[in-house]
């Protein structure tokens, strides 16, 4: 082939994922120690089993099991009748055993599916496969990075915490797909309650890319087994984070474009995403299963979890929990999104729903609170005990008690940053709504004192109203309805 018809071919991008979530138990997934080391020394939160000394046996956690039980409800895979572990064989410092448990040809569940929006457009994304393993402990690399370090340690206390790997099919067509998906199965996890994305490393991220000929793309956008056999691919590792893999796609999908461009060959390679500078790095030849030499864990029985599968419940999802905010509360679909976030902003929001309007609610929840949350790197997992003090806020404010100038802009920032009740911040700030004599009064005085004002709404002026306003709500401290304060105008002037 001429190197001016290797430039003028065009390539399609093919994306598979294996997506690593740390699953949210008490316990490790095969002993019991704790995982909760977030704060901890390195090496305080091991045992014999999680270090893989001699004669220690593997227990497995139940709660675990159930968690990935629950994700295969959620995308309607199948469980089967039978599931084991095996070992996968490598040798790295930070697997201890020199091997991992894990599942290999009989995962816990298969075949399922994830359905997520790009550009208004629906893609149903294929899940292969979901199955549970350890975690390998985790290297802290001093003085550099993983090639510059001076000498690296290792820490166990990650090691053997429980693991969902979660591989999809290769369905992605662009980095942007998968930004959306990791984006959609986040938000699944969380509300099935097994995952907590703002644990320091909860979510890792392998993915595998090639490039396929357009022409070996069929019309319906489908890619052939053998198409995707003879693409040389890449896995790219140390993604960790949406934009993290939505980056580090976008440039391997440019180099690999660059290479076949230039009549060179893709090499079939792991390579590394360096984040800080936007780079994927060339680590080592891809591994093929047999490296792995798997084979069947003897210390741990066949797992018969299918009776279980039908027993296990799963809370409303994200997506059902939205359509029903719009038919139950009447709620736009950017507001239903916006309030279904999170498990925790939905709970939120309903509860408040559950005293006001539903859309006095949205306003409050959805406009004011999560705005003032995100400004503090706060989440309303921090203030959901003092929603009754949140609710007495929105009672002063639709009692006109206050100004819901001031419940927003005052009260609520000063209960959020100095940890106030709302009565004690209306006291302190004086904050009452004016009475309607003083604003009256304040009216004539404002027309009195402002003729060019008055001579102008009189003519027409827009604008000269809102001066007026201004002028009352300055003499009355804020305080005042600008509502009211606008109609007192009004019929001081026409009148």
């Amino acid at each position: 082939m001429t190197a001016q018809a290797v430039e003028a071919r065009e390539y399609s991008v093919v994306i598979g994922l294996e997506v690593h979530v740390q699953l949210e138990t008490e316990s490790k997934i095969f002993c019991g120690c704790s995982t909760d080391f977030e704060d901890s020394e390195p090496n305080s939160h091991t045992c014999p089993t999680c270090l893989g000394l001699p004669g220690a046996l593997p227990v497995l956690n139940e709660a675990a099991v159930e968690g990935a039980l629950k994700l295969a409800a959620a995308i309607d895979a199948d469980v089967p009748e039978e599931t084991r572990f095996h070992r996968k064989n490598y040798y790295y410092p930070d697997l201890p055993k020199n091997f991992q448990i894990t599942q290999y040809d009989r995962p816990l569940c298969r075949d399922g599916e994830l359905t997520v929006t790009v550009a208004d457009d629906e893609r149903t994304i294929a899940i292969e496969r979901a199955h549970l393993e350890e975690d390998p402990g985790s290297l802290q690399h001093a003085g550099g990075g993983i090639d510059t370090a001076d000498y690296t340690r290792v820490d166990y206390n990650r090691a053997g915490v429980p693991l969902m790997e979660i591989v999809t099919e290769p369905d992605f067509r662009s980095p942007d797909e998968v930004r959306a998906f990791l984006a959609k199965l986040t938000e699944v996890l969380e509300y099935l309650g097994v995952f907590d994305s703002s644990r320091d490393g909860s979510l890792r991220i392998d993915a595998n890319i090639s490039l396929v000929p357009d022409e070996e793309v069929a019309a319906d956008g489908t890619i052939g087994a053998e198409a995707l056999a003879t693409a040389n691919r890449t896995e790219v590792k140390n993604i960790s984070s949406h934009r993290g893999a939505e980056k580090a796609l976008a440039y391997e999908t440019s180099r690999q474009k660059n290479a076949l461009q230039r009549g060179q060959t893709v090499e079939q390679e792991t390579r590394h995403w360096d984040e800080g500078k936007g780079v994927t790095l060339s680590m080592r030849s891809k591994e093929e299963e047999k490296d792995y030499r798997y084979f069947a864990e003897a210390d741990l029985p066949v797992l018969r979890v299918s009776e279980w599968a039908e027993e296990v419940e799963i809370p409303e999802l994200p997506d059902a929990r939205r359509e029903r905010f719009s038919e139950e509360y009447g709620l736009s679909s950017a507001e239903a999104r916006k309030l279904t976030s999170t498990r925790e902003v939905a709970d939120f929001y309903e509860r408040v729903a559950d005293r006001f309007d539903p859309d006095v609610a949205a306003s409050w929840v959805a406009d004011t609170l999560l705005g003032e949350l995100n400004y503090r790197d706060m989440a309303v997992t921090d203030i959901e005990d003092r929603l009754d003090e949140f609710l007495h806020l929105i009672e002063l404010a639709e009692e006109d008690e206050i100004t819901e100038k001031n419940a927003e802009e005052v009260v609520l920032r000063a209960m959020l940053d100095d940890g106030d009740g709302p009565d004690e911040v209306v006291e302190r700030e004086g904050l009452g709504t004016t009475g309607e004599d003083e604003v009256a009064a304040a009216v004539s005085t404002a027309v009195e004192e402002n003729p060019d004002a008055v001579e102008d709404y009189e003519n027409g002026e827009d604008g000269a109203l809102n001066f007026l306003v201004g002028q009352v709500m300055q003499a009355t401290g804020g305080s005042a309805d600008p509502g009211t304060v606008n109609q007192a105008l009004r019929a001081e002037l026409d009148g």
